[in-house]
């Protein structure tokens, strides 16, 4: 019985690092690129060490940590009015949060882009920290409910 469950526990362990990899679900809310169209929905990448990326089906977005200049974050709160009236009234009390992560960076011809992400709640706090260790600085949060919600 211990070698089933040592043996489940070494799988579980194998698994963990691959589904990390595969990155944070977002989306391209706007910014300076026209490449990218807003609302396109993707993959945010940032296990590796070099490049940060954000895939989409149609493209991809490779920033390098070295070439970041901004790292901010910040939330939009909003209650839920139209879920309390139709379903129930004790919907009010709950919060929907929205993650936003804005990224500035220069490019190699020495102009300044900007990328405005939305990311999933559940990746949020590993998107921040990895960024932070791979670029060298800090995020900067919108507002006292983001630097909460960033930091725990």
């Amino acid at each position: 019985m211990r070698g089933l469950i040592l043996c489940l526990a070494v799988l579980g362990l194998a698994a963990g690092p691959a589904a990390g990899g595969e990155g944070a679900a977002a989306e391209y809310i706007g910014g300076t690129l026209p490449s990218l169209e807003a609302g396109a929905r993707g993959r945010l990448i940032v296990a590796d060490p070099v490049s940060l990326t954000f895939e989409t089906r149609r493209s991809a977005l490779r920033i390098p940590y070295e070439r970041v200049n901004l790292i901010e974050y910040g939330q939009q709160v909003d209650r839920r009015l139209l879920e309390a009236i139709l379903i129930s009234p004790m919907l009010i009390l709950s919060k929907k949060r929205a993650h936003f992560l804005a990224i500035g960076y220069q490019t190699e011809d020495g102009r300044q882009e900007a990328v405005l992400l939305k990311v999933d709640k559940k990746a949020i706090r590993a998107v921040l920290v990895s960024l932070e260790a791979r670029t060298g600085l800090r995020v900067t949060y919108m507002d006292a409910e983001a630097r909460k919600a960033g930091k725990g």
